[in-house]
């Protein structure tokens, strides 16, 4: 007697690239759905189909990222047995975000591929490299994060703009007549007069004791205006430059 021919597992790829990884790094679209559908065959696995996200961080949370929501949906609803990604990170940089996918595919007998990895949950030694690979991946983008924040604070520490917006009180001192900055320009900021004077106001009422909501009344009921916008200061302004300031004056005292 003849046994039954077995079904062919069915999944569903998924391939993911940021908006800088397509700049600079090249990880192709294309390429990661190319090196999928040649693992599926050479495993015997159908592809049903790619889904594909577009210029989306993988920090972002899996069900936020609509490729990646529609593969998981599918799974869910029995179209495929498993999902299949290039590599780990492409699924994730969080390794919560990981686990808790990892743990709802093992409690569901579906299965979870990493082909660069040569990664399949199906296996018991697959569920074990995946804890680690998922950690290894979280500590590279906390890493990355670290060396930012520092990059970010050493041009601080120059007086330089660390984002296009320059901060409220200060201008570029190559172009002092605009409150964002010019690419390419790397010059110190300067004090800001009219500015200055508004942020001095509202430290000076911060010393009496008042919030940034009184703070923002006294200034509006003295026509004091938002020097940007000419338009009455709301509260959550008045807290985001309070909490600038004090971070300014800290690095201050530390760098001195």
């Amino acid at each position: 007697m003849s046994e039954a021919p077995k079904s062919t597992p069915r999944l569903i790829g998924y391939t993911r690239v940021s908006t800088e990884e397509q700049s600079s790094n090249g990880v192709s679209l294309d390429a990661q759905a190319e090196r999928i559908a040649a693992y599926c065959t050479a495993q015997e696995f159908e592809l049903v189909r790619v889904e594909v996200d577009a210029g989306l961080s993988g920090s972002i949370r899996p069900e936020r990222r609509p490729a990646l929501a529609r593969a998981l949906a599918s799974v869910r609803d029995g179209e495929a047995v498993g999902l299949v990604a290039l590599k780990l990170d492409r699924l994730s940089r969080n390794t919560m975000d990981v686990l808790n996918l990892a743990e709802e595919f093992d409690n569901q007998g579906w299965r979870l591929i990493s082909v660069s990895e040569s990664l399949d949950t199906g296996s018991a030694i697959g569920e074990f490299t995946l804890t680690i690979l998922a950690a290894l991946s979280q500590m590279e983008r906390k890493q990355i994060a670290e060396r930012t924040k520092l990059a970010l604070a050493q041009v601080a520490r120059e007086g330089r703009a660390r984002s296009r917006m320059l901060p409220f009180g200060f201008r570029s001192s190559q172009n002092p007549d605009s409150i964002t900055a010019v690419a390419g320009d790397r010059s110190k900021l300067v004090p800001y007069p009219p500015e200055q004077l508004v942020l001095s106001r509202m430290m000076e009422l911060r010393e009496l004791g008042l919030g940034p909501r009184k703070i923002a009344r006294a200034l509006n009921e003295a026509s004091i205006m938002h020097p940007r916008s000419n338009r009455p200061w709301l509260f959550n302004q008045i807290q985001g430059l309070l909490r600038t300031a004090e971070r300014r004056r800290a690095l201050e005292a530390n760098s001195g």
